[in-house]
């Protein structure tokens, strides 16, 4: 095997090797860099993890006509199958909203406890990202899962609680307490438990399971006073699309800018980051190609001598190894070098994530792991293949 050795050493070509050192390292870099940015960034969102950057809502506009007029703002399956046609949304839900009374009691120990009326509103499941455990009801289930805009968390702590001297309570507090739920009046009337899963800052209402609203507008709720959606929650390919802000405008409708914007610039930044993960990928097949032609050239030059080495009784394997020795070696130094940088920029951009976002929460670096791994293995197996195809091919022709 040192023999083998002795002959590689000869001929290698340090510049060649060099270069692909260095523009694997870029390649990798961005690719890595790339996957970890986009996840750092989707964490920013984390509250809201279960409604995902793509879904907007969206109600009738309601003016001072329609309010004295008392005109409907609510949606029609007519104006449903409009929007469907529209061709910008790929799936539409409707808000179903309480047909029946909601009274809620909240107690904290140690302290007064207090009321109030509320209200609830479902989507389908499918506009929920909750694990399905967690967001479910079946008919006489006594808790109900709730997720609870984040403002109204903010109205308790900095309002109410701060002027009756109450304790300001987190989100994590919040969600292992429980609520007291009356639902109905008189004796069409029934007692819950509410269990808050989540909150949202893009939600402004209390969400429940669409398998409890059905089932309570259906025993609690005066089937003549069933109410009809008036909002709808669309699930859209592309937020930028131009036809979303038209359609809007000539039907009078509108949605919320301001999570209209955010979800554009989601998704504006997952195709800038899809670029640039296309040009490490590029670079890193460039390099790999400059790898596997200085490998062929130093196989080509010792060919000689390679060919005699099988000749005594060496194997390809044996021959082989020490080229695709080198060539994995190098694809393990350029990984470990990516991560280290990758982790050293991803420090300084968390730096600033931290200052503008103090409650941020920065995820783990698996998923980029996977990414670099699993290109590493893809990677290493074709050059050990070509490498060994390469000796097997001088050793066909001593035959």
């Amino acid at each position: 095997m040192n023999l083998v050795w002795k002959l590689l050493r000869q001929h290698i070509s340090i510049p060649q090797f060099v270069g692909f050192f260095f523009a694997n390292l870029v390649g990798v870099v961005i690719i890595l860099l790339g996957v970890q940015f986009y996840n750092d960034y989707q964490s920013l969102d984390q509250e809201d993890s279960f409604m995902k950057a793509d879904y907007m809502i969206v109600n009738k506009k309601i003016g001072a006509f329609s309010s004295l007029t008392g005109a409907g703002s609510s949606f029609s399956k007519d104006d449903i199958d409009d929007i469907r046609e529209a061709g910008f949304a790929e799936h539409i839900g409707a808000f179903t909203p309480s047909s029946f009374n909601v009274r809620a009691r909240f107690d904290v120990q140690g302290f007064v406890s207090f009321s109030t009326e509320m209200f609830f509103e479902s989507v389908p499941d499918e506009f929920v990202d909750v694990k399905s455990d967690a967001w479910k009801y079946q008919e006489g289930d006594d808790e109900i899962p709730i997720i609870l805009p984040k403002n109204y968390l903010d109205l308790y702590n900095f309002g109410y609680a701060q002027g009756k001297g109450l304790p300001k309570l987190s989100e994590g507090i919040l969600s292992a307490m429980k609520l007291n739920i009356q639902i109905g009046r008189g004796e069409n009337s029934g007692e819950f438990i509410g269990r808050i899963v989540g909150f949202s800052s893009r939600l402004n209402t209390i969400l429940v399971p669409e398998a409890f609203m059905q089932w309570a507008n259906q025993k609690y709720a005066n089937q003549s006073a069933v109410k009809q959606p008036t909002r709808l929650i669309l699930e859209v390919e592309n937020p930028t699309d131009e036809r979303i802000t038209t359609y809007l405008q000539d039907h009078d409708y509108e949605t919320d800018e301001e999570k209209l914007d955010a979800s554009k610039t989601t998704f504006i930044l997952r195709v800038i980051v899809s670029i640039v993960m296309v040009v490490g990928i590029v670079i890193s097949i460039l390099s790999f190609y400059i790898l596997m032609l200085s490998v062929f050239l130093l196989v080509q030059k010792n060919s000689t001598k390679l060919e005699n080495l099988l000749l005594i009784g060496y194997s390809p394997a044996k021959v082989s190894f020490p080229y695709q020795a080198l060539t994995v070696g190098l694809n393990v130094l350029v990984l470990i070098l990516a991560v280290v940088i990758m982790l050293v920029v991803r420090g300084a951009y968390l730096d600033m994530f931290q200052n503008f976002f103090p409650d941020f929460e920065a995820p783990g670096i698996w998923q980029a792991l996977g990414v670099g791994l699993t290109l590493l293995i893809i990677v290493s197996i074709f050059n050990i293949i070509a490498v060994y195809g390469k000796v097997m091919s001088i050793w066909k022709r001593k035959d």
